[in-house]
């Protein structure tokens, strides 16, 4: 999983989807002979970022596998909106279970030396996510973001705050898709243009920098996919957030015990909500939140969608 593994393909997708050019260069190496083993692997993360092309492409390969490669798709579910149903009927499932807090926690402990306490806590408003509960136990500023999204269920309510808060949750959003792709972005600009023969005074040198534009622009374009992505990736943890803080609200309201609360830290400011609203108010809210992630799933402009959202809390919340 280090990428280190001669013959183990590791698919991320860095922009929105994953393309049907993109999926043919893979199909392309899948077709190869293991070069130190038995088996060849291709893993295939965010199966669901497949385009219709793509999915077409891979299909064809997945019908007919080479004798030794074993492809693994990792999708959300079996559900025909985060897989094709022609892919989901020549695979065999696997199905993944959420890990206890209990087990995150010992991840956070054993495997990165964060105090007990820390992680126990990370760890019980993950969402079930190590990757999410490393970040809140060690990132000061995942935690205020964590913060300013529920705080959203407060402000939607208050006119004066509500479109203000919601411009700070796509902002802080983009913000951190900027921190987690700049330094990157310049490294692979500058490298680039190194190969290229930037700065350099020798003849034909001027010829060869004016014949790079092409290769800098495809450069940018990715670049820019994957910062998109990265901004969308952030603004929908924000919102899973929200609609989790709205579910435990709901739980509250109709007295659901035994259920495990998604933000038990926030016990107090979810049990003032369930008193202030009732069920169906609070379930509106939560199809609100799920409104706003379908709406950004088919590409709407998050400032749009948010507010969109935020029109409809607000309204539930007053009402």
């Amino acid at each position: 999983m280090a990428g280190t593994h001669a013959d183990v393909r590791r698919i991320i997708p860095e922009g929105l989807s994953i393309g049907v050019d993109e999926m043919r260069a893979i199909v392309q190496i899948a077709s190869r002979r293991p070069s130190t083993g038995r088996w060849q692997i291709v893993l295939i993360e965010d199966a669901d970022r497949l385009t219709e092309g793509a999915a077409n492409a891979l299909l064809k390969v997945v019908e007919e596998p080479p004798p030794s490669t074993v492809f693994l798709l990792c999708a959300p579910s079996v559900d025909p909106e985060d897989i094709a149903i022609t892919l989901r009927s020549r695979c065999r499932h696997v199905a993944l279970v959420t890990p206890p807090v209990d087990a995150i926690a010992r991840v956070l402990v054993d495997n990165d030396g964060i105090p007990a306490e820390q992680a126990q806590w990370a760890a019980s408003v993950s969402g079930g996510h190590v990757g999410r509960a490393r970040r809140l136990a060690t990132d000061e500023e995942a935690r205020q973001r964590r913060l300013r999204a529920l705080g959203l269920a407060r402000d939607a309510a208050t006119p004066s705050r509500a479109y203000a808060a919601a411009e700070e949750l796509v902002a802080a959003a983009e913000a951190e898709a900027r921190a987690l792709t700049e330094d990157r972005n310049e490294a692979e600009t500058e490298e680039l243009r190194t190969a290229l023969g930037a700065g350099g005074t020798g003849k034909g040198a001027a010829s060869a920098t004016r014949g790079s534009a092409g290769a800098i622009k495809e450069l940018e374009r990715r670049q820019k996919s994957r910062q998109t992505r990265a901004s969308r990736d952030a603004l929908d943890r924000a919102l899973i957030d929200l609609a989790m803080y709205f579910r435990d609200a709901l739980l509250v309201a109709t007295g659901a015990d035994g259920i495990r609360r998604e933000h038990p830290d926030m016990a107090d400011k979810v049990a003032a909500l369930a008193a202030h609203a009732p069920p169906e108010k609070l379930l509106r809210c939560i199809e609100a939140v799920l409104e706003c992630r379908e709406a950004l799933a088919v590409n709407v402009k998050p400032k749009f969608a948010v507010d969109a959202m935020v029109a409809t809390v607000g309204q539930a919340l007053r009402g």
